[in-house]
């Protein structure tokens, strides 16, 4: 059977993906789980610990180096393939699917990182969702807790199910940011029920500086992926 693993996207860019990612990574290798964690692209990279590649690597327990988390980095902040011309360099599309043979490999679950959300642009003809359709994994949706989640979430699930033969979702993460200076939204406190009520995939946890929910992540993983791998009879 395949690695185990998940894909997470989000609705938008700077919806918390990485913090995500990083907080089931954290929980995973705290249980004693190898965990392979791999970013596509990054771009806006600062070559520190605020990089998305750092923080990754570092939840999961420091596994192997920052390049075998994400391959291809760039300065700009601007969509990969526009980073990297920035640089006189190109992204390698074939890198961006290879690099994540090296986790697989090596660990009992894999973590992958999207950029942006599905429809962001990663070369000068793909998308974000073209390496999620190739990859075959399960999509965890982050969506910000503020006005306008439902649209949003909704949206990329239509998308979704709708690029090339369907993405599937195994579910969305609610998320609180405080960034977004929204303390006074009075949308905060019904979203999570509205999109449990309005989304077929289920609303798994709300993050408020940690996951609110009791998954058992590894196991819930391996169900996805197994449900996913069995015939439909």
């Amino acid at each position: 059977m395949p690695t185990p693993g998940l894909f997470i996207t989000g609705t938008d860019t700077h919806v918390g993906k990485t913090y995500v990612t990083a907080l089931i990574a954290r929980q995973l290798a705290t249980e004693g789980r190898r965990v392979g964690v791999y970013k596509p692209a990054a771009s806006g990279c600062c070559g520190d610990e605020r990089d998305d590649a750092f923080v990754l690597w570092d939840a999961a327990g420091r596994p192997a180096t920052i390049d075998e988390v994400c391959p291809q980095r760039f300065t700009a902040p601007l969509a990969p393939h526009l980073a990297a011309r920035a640089e006189g360099r190109e992204v390698d599309a074939e890198l961006l699917r290879s690099g994540l043979d090296f986790w697989c490999d090596r660990s009992d679950v894999v973590l992958v990182e999207g950029i942006g959300g599905l429809m962001s642009p990663v070369t000068d003809d793909e998308y974000v969702a073209d390496i999620a359709y190739d990859f075959g994994l399960p999509l965890i949706v982050v969506a910000p807790n503020a006005l306008g989640v439902i649209n949003q979430t909704l949206q990329t699930l239509i998308t979704a199910s709708t690029f090339r033969d369907g993405l599937e979702v195994a579910g969305v993460v609610l998320n609180n940011l405080p960034h977004l200076g929204c303390e006074d939204d009075e949308s905060k406190l019904s979203n999570a029920n509205e999109l449990a009520r309005r989304c077929v995939p289920p609303v798994l946890a709300s993050v408020d500086g940690h996951l609110d929910c009791d998954l058992n992540w590894f196991e819930w993983i391996r169900d996805v992926r197994r449900a996913k791998t069995q015939p439909d009879f």
